[in-house]
């Protein structure tokens, strides 16, 4: 009886703590709701954009070339007479798609290899430490890069490289925070009780810092999208003809040199707008995720 009110009494702190962090979660103030309301625009868009805008964002038409706004082409035409509102919209896909990617491989594999350094410590624990630290050594963009010269330009290249060298940042803050987690009494008393350790990770500590690790999550979207902008910008990321918002600033600039700098213009905006957002968010996220006992 008395290890069942044990039992009993852990988990309803537990779940009391992670109401009291819910609820401070909640608050994202009023810059942190507007860039929510941003981004759910900026996604919306290129979700279901696609399917309003019917213009191929492809298509060429070489006497179309720097055309301003019209009824057929609201936004107006690039170099290649190339509908810009269709690219923008369909190029929103791809420029959000990548990060995204980006950010879950990341943070999967770096809040795994976090939980499981923590838990058995030692050595494990240290050689964890040493392999971060050797991958921090390598510049993201660097090693996409590299990653890119090796196996070709694209995006699937750009995006294994930046998940490995966003892995250490993931890494570091989730093993920071589940240290700390671990050595609090709920997860000694988790242990004389008999729970297995892989459970209280997984049910107890991650749940107790999963805020923490979605707010620099967040964070890691909007590094994520400047780095695949910047990629597919000096033409190492997305490949002509796709639409993508940093492909189109680099072809964008061409036109700038002609005076016609609409393309660079509207998708540096959408950068822009959608990191600014992204870090409002995240910084928002993080200042509500701290743990409080």
């Amino acid at each position: 009886m008395t290890a069942v009110a044990d039992n009993v009494e852990v988990e309803a702190r537990i779940i009391a703590r992670t109401a009291r962090r819910l609820r401070h979660a909640g608050s994202l103030g009023v810059s942190g709701w507007i860039a929510l309301g941003a981004f759910a625009a900026v996604v919306l868009i290129a979700a279901i954009g696609p399917l309003l805008v019917t213009t191929d964002p492809n298509a060429v038409s070489l006497s179309e070339a720097f055309q301003g706004p019209s009824a057929v082409h609201p936004l107006g035409t690039d170099a290649s007479g190339r509908d810009l509102l269709a690219r923008l919209v369909f190029g929103g896909r791809t420029a959000l798609i990548g990060p995204f990617l980006v950010v879950l491989c990341s943070t999967i594999l770096g809040t795994a290899l976090a939980l499981t350094a923590v838990w058995f410590g030692g050595w494990f624990d240290q050689m964890v430490v040493r392999v971060i630290d050797a991958i921090f050594a390598f510049p993201g963009l660097l090693l996409a890069i590299l990653a890119t010269a090796l196996f070709g330009a694209g995006l699937p290249a750009a995006i294994a490289a930046l998940s490995i060298a966003y892995l250490p940042y993931i890494a570091r803050i989730v093993r920071s925070a589940a240290l700390r987690e671990r050595n609090l009494p709920y997860v000694a008393a988790l242990r004389v009780q008999g729970v297995h350790g892989a459970w209280i990770s997984l049910r107890h500590i991650l749940p107790n810092i999963a805020g923490l690790i979605v707010a620099n999550a967040t964070l890691a979207f909007g590094f994520a999208l400047m780095d695949l902008a910047g990629l597919s910008f000096i033409g190492l990321g997305v490949q002509p003809p796709t639409a993508d918002w940093g492909a189109m600033v680099g072809t964008g600039m061409g036109g700038i040199l002609q005076g016609h700098p609409a393309e660079a213009l509207y998708a540096s905006a959408l950068i822009v707008i959608t990191v600014a957002a992204v870090n409002v968010i995240g910084d928002r996220l993080n200042e509500r995720s701290e743990v409080r006992a």
